[in-house]
């Protein structure tokens, strides 16, 4: 894991300065303690810079920017290839030599004997910025599930990426104009939807998305992996009989676990007491041998059903794992909220969990850890799954109203919102399809709350430009399954917008690399096939792959989510806690997140 960094001076543009990129590059110090690297080109159009948290390969032989043997191929990269291994024996029966036993190297082969085709071959998490010298071309990639970050301004001259947005802000090249989508998004959902961010000057790559940039050209993006094709494709073949459905996912849940404990570091799981984490670390206890768990525990939880430690370690206990509980008291978070929110790359009402876990983790001296995350969006464990097929259900027997929808909201938001949740005006004219039912159970303000939050004009520009109701259409449009439909929805929405983003700046701020074994392409190829069938993969089946069976009093637990003080605590800390609208909880903490990114993006 690593912070990338690449400026291109592609048309017309002036020469690359080594003061910006380097300005970028150390914006992520964080992200890569254990080394640096530059290089501009002779003629200074091109530069690459990177930030190391060796994982793979932790000699100088390593270090990034990695140049091949001819020096006209040159790359960057972050993340972790979990299959280079394979990769790295097939290109070496094709006649290719290798000067270091790291993943990065892998790339750089696989993209001379391969071209762009070569990321049909990866598995893994990744995003980096190759340059081929022979054909003066940036090539720029993400994976398909988009777990790693990756960014880029384009002001028609000059081309910058980075890992991180407030890399690119750190440069001081970039057009810092408010982007309406981006602040729509974040308070329409609690996040910046990808690709946009709140700045115009600056977008995400897409996931499973790559950028091809030539000398003298304008920037081609092209999808080569999309997810929800994934779903719709998978959803559409035939499964064998239901008893072989536990093999399947015994042999794709242990595959997945195997790759992703490949390290020349320790690697460590994130242990709660759901369902999720104690599988993962029974199963990389059998699959990895000796492993590391941590828990993060509160002292206001201790004694009570909030305090998840207890649970942890008896499961730490039947796996055998060296375990560590680090316990956090709230002057503990009053103390590091200035460095929470420099860390914060993109506004967000999540994140806070992950910072803190992340922060527990590299206390016990861990750089790498295995997370649960994704494993609630492929195995149905969100009220999501139940709750939009039911409303959709039922507005379909009185779907002669659906046309007084709107009417409906218009008259009756203003009374609803003082007695209850305002989506509660929007279910006629939302609530009868898979987009709209979607929007109301995970969004946070409603469209008709927008112009509150914000200049009138802006909300409705914003809302014409993110379109969220046929972009979520668009990804499901293909999934005939109501249960493969949500399962893509929420992958591809919550888990990639704000789960996925979360967890890679909150680890970052601690230099700790965050896997995510249930986010994982083959897994989802894998039992895809199964979900829309009628006795799809469940928590229960997860829970039962370990050869050692869980605690009984983790499997009866009902499922409560990550529960922390953090969120009311720092509401006490940055706002009254009621925001002067009567907002509460999750929408005063919006209001507050956003005027704290306001104000810090002002101040640096």
């Amino acid at each position: 894991m690593c912070g990338i960094a690449a400026i291109f001076s592609y048309r017309d543009g002036p020469p690359v300065e080594k003061s910006e990129l380097l300005k970028i590059r150390d914006r992520m110090t964080s992200r890569g303690p254990d080394g640096t690297g530059v290089w501009l080109s002779e003629d200074q159009r091109i530069g690459l810079a990177h930030r190391r948290l060796a994982i793979i390969d932790l000699s100088p032989s390593a270090a990034q920017p990695m140049f091949d043997s001819t020096g006209l191929l040159a790359i960057v990269f972050n993340g972790e290839i979990y299959n280079y291994r394979q990769l790295k024996a097939q290109l070496e029966t094709s006649g290719f030599q290798f000067r270091s036993a790291s993943d990065t190297e892998v790339l750089l082969h696989l993209y001379a004997d391969r071209g762009v085709r070569m990321l049909d071959s990866l598995r893994g998490m990744y995003a980096f910025a190759l340059w081929d010298g022979r054909k003066k071309a940036l090539f720029v990639a993400r994976d398909p599930y988009g777990i790693k970050p990756v960014y880029y301004a384009d002001d028609g001259h000059t081309f910058r990426v980075a890992s991180q947005v407030k890399a690119l802000l750190a440069g001081g090249a970039v057009d810092t104009t408010a982007n309406p989508a981006g602040h729509v998004g974040f308070f329409l959902w609690g996040h910046v939807p990808d690709p946009h961010t709140v700045y115009k000057g600056i977008r995400a790559v897409p996931a499973g998305s790559f950028l091809w940039l030539e000398q003298g050209q304008t920037v081609r993006e092209v999808s080569f992996c999309s997810i929800p094709s994934i779903f719709a494709e998978t959803a559409q073949k035939s499964v064998a009989r239901n008893g072989t459905r536990k093999s399947t996912l015994s042999e794709a849940l242990r595959d997945t676990v195997r790759h992703h404990l490949i390290a020349d570091v320790p690697v460590g799981v994130f242990l709660s007491s759901g369902l999720d984490s104690t599988t993962l670390a029974a199963l990389a206890t059998e699959e990895g041998g000796s492993l590391q768990t941590v828990t993060l525990g509160f002292e206001e939880f201790k004694g009570t059903p909030n305090d998840e430690t207890p649970l942890a370690e008896q499961v730490a206990r039947s796996c055998g794992t060296n375990h560590q509980t680090i316990w956090v008291k709230r002057r503990d978070f009053e103390g590091s909220l200035g460095h929470l929110f420099w860390s914060m790359d993109q506004p967000t009402v999540d994140g806070v969990n992950s910072y803190w876990v992340s922060r527990a983790a590299q206390q016990s001296g861990l750089k790498v850890a295995l997370s649960g995350l994704g494993g609630d969006e492929l195995f149905a464990r969100y009220p999501t799954f139940s709750q939009i097929p039911s409303v959709m259900k039922a507005l379909h027997r009185i779907h002669y109203l659906t046309p007084l929808g709107k009417g409906f909201r218009i008259v009756s938001s203003s009374v609803i919102k003082r007695w209850t949740s305002p989506k509660y005006a929007g279910l006629l004219e939302y609530g009868g399809t898979y987009a709209g039912a979607y929007l109301l159970r995970r969004g946070l303000f409603m469209p008709w709350e927008l112009p509150e939050l914000m200049d009138g004009e802006m909300a409705r520009a914003g809302w014409r430009q993110l379109e969220p109701i046929a972009a979520i259409e668009r990804d499901i449009t293909q999934i005939a399954s109501a249960r493969s439909a949500v399962s893509c929805m929420e992958s591809c929405w919550y888990m990639r917008n704000q789960l996925l983003r979360d967890a890679d700046w909150a680890g970052m701020a601690h230099s700790l690399e965050v896997r995510v074994p249930f986010v994982d392409i083959e897994l989802l190829r894998s039992t895809g096939p199964w979900l829309p069938n009628a006795a799809p993969p469940s928590k229960p089946d997860l829970a039962s792959v370990p050869h050692r069976r869980l605690p009984p009093s983790v499997l009866s637990r009902p499922k409560t989510g990550f529960t922390v003080p953090v969120r009311e605590w720092l509401l006490a800390g940055v706002t009254p806690g009621v925001s002067p609208n009567g907002d509460r909880g999750l929408r005063a903490w919006a209001r507050a997140v956003h005027r704290q990114f306001s104000t810090q993006r002002s101040n640096e």
